[in-house]
């Protein structure tokens, strides 16, 4: 439910669309909010708050704590008879979401499976595909790379002897690898870039950066931790090596959620790629054998290593049926439209007041993050004064980027509103 301004400063004369204005797009496109639990304004006069911070921590829908229960339930009920025997069966829960998970990503199913976070994810797919040779040992990931990426890409390095103050090539935009690879490529053994930067909000060309990483002679792979469940993807048909994405942003499934895996149909099964293994990574059906030696199947199934968290993995899974409800086209419809209204309103605020959008106004270049520079100040005293003062929830990189993602799900017009308004009173010329 949408709630008009009760107390709080004066609107009227800041932006030239007005609440009202506002509150009529959003009858005119609503989103999927009553699904989703909204927190309460700290400030601001509304109930409800402005939540746009969804590209860093996803809300809660409804349909999630009644399904935890009910997983909790079957623990209680049956003991270790649930591996079999509960409602939704243990022993094969993760199959539960590899469907849905593999159509959010355009992958097939044996391509796909959900498992582990994100970065233990890169690192095990890194065994696999970061195989430097001779001259041909460099990483290649973005200068403004999310720093958990950074990390595991030089300790990797450092596991096969190398530098990484040398191995690894700290890039800008998409153009600036393209000319890289072109020019160097036969250096490069791994491209490992965000799908979206997490920064600037830049959506990368992963298809061209992937065709180029190939004919360079690289593997390519993707950390999509900011594209899954933000902008439509195809990775089958784009070839990448290998993805990985988590799941606690866009893909609303709690702090700390499991992610997921994507490796390359032309990968599976082959006996002579390295991966590290456990219980999970053999046959399904020979598992409780209890053989000396893995049988791993010809899936992304065979990276898994634990049996998986039943609980963590309930709310993934509640999530991705939400994705399929919905479906990304209709959902990336509203990003661009949503997107498009809040940059309108920006446009009014930054002229006047020291602050400027970074991310690529193509909306074909972006998802759904609109990236802010505040020129004096502090970043997090902004988001600060944004949430307790006006209710609006952003979110802050220090030392000056303010990020706004208005998510299409459950973001509204009157949000983006309240948020163009916020920063017009707390940013002063």
């Amino acid at each position: 439910m949408i709630h008009p301004l009760k107390s709080g400063p004066p609107a009227s004369g800041l932006l030239s669309a007005t609440e009202q204005d506002a509150l009529r797009r959003d009858a005119a496109d609503p989103g999927r909010r009553e699904l989703f639990l909204i927190p309460p304004a700290d400030g601001g006069g509304y109930p409800e708050s402005a939540y746009l911070a969804g590209n860093s921590l996803g809300l809660q829908p409804r349909a999630t704590q009644a399904e935890l229960l009910e997983d909790l339930a079957s623990w209680a009920r049956l003991g270790v008879e649930g591996h079999l025997e509960a409602g939704r069966p243990w022993l094969p829960y993760h199959g539960l979401l590899t469907a849905p998970a593999a159509r959010l990503v355009g992958a097939l199913p044996e391509e796909t499976v959900i498992m582990n976070s994100l970065t233990v994810n890169l690192h095990l797919l890194m065994v696999s595909f970061y195989r430097p040779r001779g001259g041909r040992t460099k990483i290649v990931i973005e200068d403004t790379a999310f720093p958990s990426d950074s990390y595991a890409v030089r300790s990797q390095a450092r596991f096969h002897g190398l530098d990484p103050d040398t191995a690894v090539v700290r890039l800008g935009d998409g153009r600036e690898v393209l000319d890289f690879l072109e020019r160097e490529g036969e250096t490069v053994a791994l491209v490992m870039l965000g799908g979206v930067n997490y920064l600037t909000g830049e959506l990368m060309d992963i298809p061209a950066i992937t065709a180029a990483g190939h004919a360079a002679g690289a593997v390519v792979g993707w950390d999509l931790a900011h594209a899954a469940g933000n902008v439509p993807l195809r990775l089958h048909d784009w070839g990448p090596d290998f993805a990985a994405w988590c799941s606690y942003k866009y893909l609303n499934s709690g702090p700390g959620a499991l992610g997921g895996v994507f490796v390359h149909q032309r990968h599976l099964g082959d006996p002579g790629l390295q991966r590290f293994e456990g219980w999970w990574s053999t046959e399904q059906s020979t598992r409780f054998r209890m053989d000396p030696v893995s049988r791993p199947p010809a899936s992304a199934d065979a990276w898994q290593i634990s049996n998986p968290p039943i609980y963590a993995m309930g709310p993934v899974r509640t999530s991705l049926n939400l994705f399929d409800q919905a479906g990304m086209t209709e959902l990336r419809a509203r990003s661009v439209r949503l997107t498009g209204y809040l940059e309108s309103l920006l446009d009014e605020v930054t002229p006047t007041r020291p602050l400027s959008v970074v991310t690529p106004r193509d909306p074909e270049r972006r998802g759904c993050q609109l990236s802010l520079r505040i020129e004096r100040g502090s970043a997090a005293e902004l988001a600060r004064r944004l949430r307790l003062e006006h209710g609006v929830v952003t979110d802050a990189r220090e030392p000056d980027i303010v990020r706004i993602a208005p998510t299409p799900l459950y973001s509204t017009y009157l949000d983006c509103w309240r948020a163009a308004t916020a920063l017009a009173h707390c940013v002063k010329e």
